[in-house]
């Protein structure tokens, strides 16, 4: 497989670019603090910046990687950091990767989501050797279900009680996918 890494992408309202280390900030402020965001999510709410700059330190280690694949959403009319979006668990030989995105609640039921998944999702199709794009979301988040519907994926099933909670309690996960030829059609 051709791996293409992360490259920026441009859309109507976003800029789908690599993190920076000053990116922080807007990450703390916007979502990553925020246990609205973060419920349903693997890893728990922020609790301090210093959190965050960790994080982000870690991902700009391999970020120049070419099977790297780690956008961070920035609103242009603001030019605020607001959300990421990657693709992890790439497989090679199989030519698929699973997607998983987060975005600041304040911009939540405003397309956004949906226009930075749509924009990844032809980089990968388009410009690179994906054949399949997976993705899951935890039964009780059908928002996050509404999103990749709108892009194409389908519904494949739903793994019973995969996915333990911060809650501690484990729950359904939805599963989608959608082929090259599938998106490229629609």
């Amino acid at each position: 497989m051709n791996h293409i890494g992360t490259k920026e992408i441009v859309t109507d309202r976003l800029l789908l670019r690599k993190i920076r280390s000053e990116d922080d900030r807007d990450m703390f402020e916007q979502w990553a603090s925020d246990p609205q965001v973060t419920r349903y999510l693997t890893w728990s709410a922020h609790q301090s910046i210093e959190d965050t700059h960790r994080i982000i330190e870690m991902w700009l280690k391999d970020i120049h990687e070419l099977n790297v694949y780690r956008w961070v959403i920035e609103l242009k009319s603001i030019s605020k950091v607001i959300g990421t979006i990657d693709l992890v668990n790439v497989d090679s030989r199989n030519q698929c990767g699973t997607f998983g995105y987060c975005l600041s609640a304040n911009y939540w039921n405003q397309g956004i989501a949906s226009e930075a998944l749509k924009a990844m999702l032809a980089y990968l199709f388009s410009e690179g050797d994906f054949h399949r794009i997976e993705a899951s979301h935890l039964i009780e988040n059908g928002a996050s279900g509404r999103v990749m519907i709108k892009c194409g994926m389908k519904q494949e099933g739903v793994r019973r009680k995969k996915f333990l909670g911060h809650d501690g309690k484990f729950h359904d996960l939805v599963i989608y996918g959608i082929l090259k030829d599938e998106f490229l059609i629609n």
